[in-house]
């Protein structure tokens, strides 16, 4: 979404259906209350607002697959072109470990990504696996453009270290580590340990990170 942020053709979306997830789920996030409060919970709702015109030709929306999991019906992806963000699921475990006692696979994701994936069958859908994204952003990120039908702009590269005001209000409790980076670089946070009560999660959702990546854009 930082990326995508500094093109100067392009408006960015941050998880514009997080108030209707936790409007049809018993989950319980940090700044649940906030979220509820600043977005509508009615999925159609914002769809209307997703679709009702923009300031710039490029709109990219951030969504998370457990938030498209639970929608009456996710029509619009047809109307969008998908790019299916992966990262190695221990990783991304670990990660959550942080915020969440004990994650489950929905808020992964990478289940339903990879369903998702071969529901959708379109070959306009792009995969785009962080590991491979940071041994070469540009080469990966041309690629995507390309396949995207939009120009690469070295813009996409880099950007200012802090909050940004397209953030959503959940932040404060899922960006510190991103607020801190400038451009794709390999995170010290990416080596945290994964606690041995996640290893069996994080076997199983290796299975379908393996598949995802195996569409993955190469540097």
């Amino acid at each position: 979404m930082y990326s995508f942020a500094q093109r100067s053709d392009t408006q960015v979306v941050d998880e514009p259906f997080y108030a209707m997830y936790f409007s049809k789920t018993d989950v319980d996030h940090p700044g649940k209350q906030d979220v509820l409060k600043a977005q509508s919970p009615d999925e159609e709702e914002v769809k209307a607002q997703i679709f009702s015109g923009h300031a710039k030709p490029v709109f990219f929306i951030k969504n998370m697959a457990h938030h498209i999991e639970v929608m009456n019906n996710h029509d619009f992806l047809s109307k969008c072109v998908n790019i299916f963000l992966i990262r190695n699921p221990k990783q991304i475990i670990a990660s959550y470990a942080q915020v969440i006692d004990k994650p489950v696979m929905r808020d992964i994701g990478i289940e339903y990504e990879w369903k998702l994936f071969d529901e959708l069958n379109d070959p306009k859908s792009i995969v785009l696996d962080s590991g491979l994204l940071l041994e070469n952003p540009e080469s990966v990120l041309k690629q995507v453009c390309e396949r995207a039908g939009i120009a690469f702009q070295k813009e996409m590269l880099t950007w200012q270290a802090g909050p940004k005001p397209y953030d959503g209000i959940w932040a404060p409790h899922w960006y510190a580590n991103v607020h801190k980076s400038t451009g794709f670089e390999k995170q010290p946070t990416s080596e945290r340990a994964l606690p041995d009560h996640l290893k069996p999660m994080a076997e199983e959702a290796d299975v379908y990170y393996k598949k995802l990546l195996t569409h993955a854009i190469r540097p």
